[in-house]
């Protein structure tokens, strides 16, 4: 039977646990740790680090955003993925041989960070670059909702088949504004029936086969009021009409996107009660004491499906596998050509 977790996921400062961290993270409404590019030297460093969080927390969800492209915090002994712009180049002319691109970076990435430790890599991205949102851009596979769905496809069976979980964002997408949701409350006006027919078709299309979602932090006026995270409304259309089964994470609730909802705590109060298991809080460590003391008695099944449930493959053997090395040439060799 699937264990329960606390519904907080947050960050640490350095590259090992402090003292005070190693007290925080024993709280049982502490779920998971994300970590960022000040956590991560090189991939064994971070492999010892992902260690002493699970001698610590045994049941802990480990996380990190690594898409490829910008997105990339761990850089050193791991592949340099291109980024999803780069990875799609070409499908139009080539579209089988583009989606097995895909599906083999998907692989080798969900192999690689869960030679790391990991149990969740924020990917794929399936918001649909429209040229304004600056947040986007080049993270985004194609400008094409139908292209976006078809090879977020593929990058979610390359995961799965690495036996790591799948998490699209930014429900029900980022793509159409002009705002970046880190700094700012963007607004999206466009009617619920251009949603649909655009930014919605690759979430809809991939729901029965994400392990989690991830909600932007951007209100989409014409449905709601409320940012997507916040917004039952959203999160039901998600359950419901999609009926997507699996985890929904907040965004960062430290992002100015965020703080329409008030306080740290008022913030992950509304994202619980719209249908969020997760609430992520960074860089921000008293925001994170004060939403850890608002998730007393909280807490989600859910969760304990996105471990990571395999025997881990192990860092120094990866180079052995044929596979593994035809991948990482052909993706290191693209990181280094600029998108067409």
């Amino acid at each position: 039977m699937t264990q329960p977790l606390g519904t907080v996921m947050l960050d640490i400062e350095g590259t090992q646990l402090g003292d005070e961290e190693r007290r925080l993270l024993e709280r049982p409404e502490v779920g998971g740790v994300i970590l960022f590019a000040r956590n991560t030297r090189d991939a064994e460093q971070v492999r010892r680090l992902t260690r002493e969080i699970r001698e610590l927390r045994p049941d802990m969800l480990l996380a990190i955003d690594q898409e490829g492209g910008r997105v990339q915090r761990l850089r050193e002994g791991v592949t340099r993925l291109p980024s999803m712009a780069a990875l799609a180049a070409g499908y139009a002319d080539a579209p089988d041989e583009v989606r097995l691109r895909v599906h083999e970076a998907g692989w080798l990435l969900g192999m690689e960070m869960a030679a790391c430790g990991f149990d969740v890599t924020f990917a794929p991205v399936l918001d649909v670059d429209d040229q304004r949102s600056p947040a986007i851009g080049d993270r985004s596979f194609s400008a094409d909702p139908a292209v976006v769905a078809a090879l977020g496809d593929a990058f979610i069976e390359g995961l799965h088949e690495a036996g790591m979980v799948a998490v699209g964002k930014h429900f029900p997408g980022h793509g159409g504004v002009t705002l970046d949701s880190h700094h700012a409350l963007p607004e999206d006006s466009r009617p619920l029936s251009v949603l649909r027919e655009h930014d919605l078709v690759p979430f809809k299309a991939l729901s029965g086969k994400l392990d989690a979602m991830m909600p932007a932090h951007v209100v989409y006026t014409a449905f709601d009021t409320r940012p997507a995270g916040f917004s039952p409304s959203w999160l039901g259309m998600l359950r419901e009409e999609m009926a997507f089964k699996g985890v929904v994470f907040s965004d960062d609730l430290s992002m100015a996107g965020a703080h329409v909802a008030g306080t740290p705590a008022a913030r992950a109060e509304a994202a619980w009660s719209a249908g969020c298991d997760m609430v992520l809080v960074c860089n921000d460590r008293a925001a994170a004491l004060e939403i850890v003391d608002a998730a007393a008695g909280r807490t989600s099944k859910r969760l304990g499906k996105l471990r990571y449930g395999r025997a881990r493959p192990q860092l120094e053997t990866l180079p052995a596998l044929a596979r593994w090395r035809r991948a990482h040439a052909r993706l290191e060799a693209l990181s280094e050509t600029p998108a067409s």
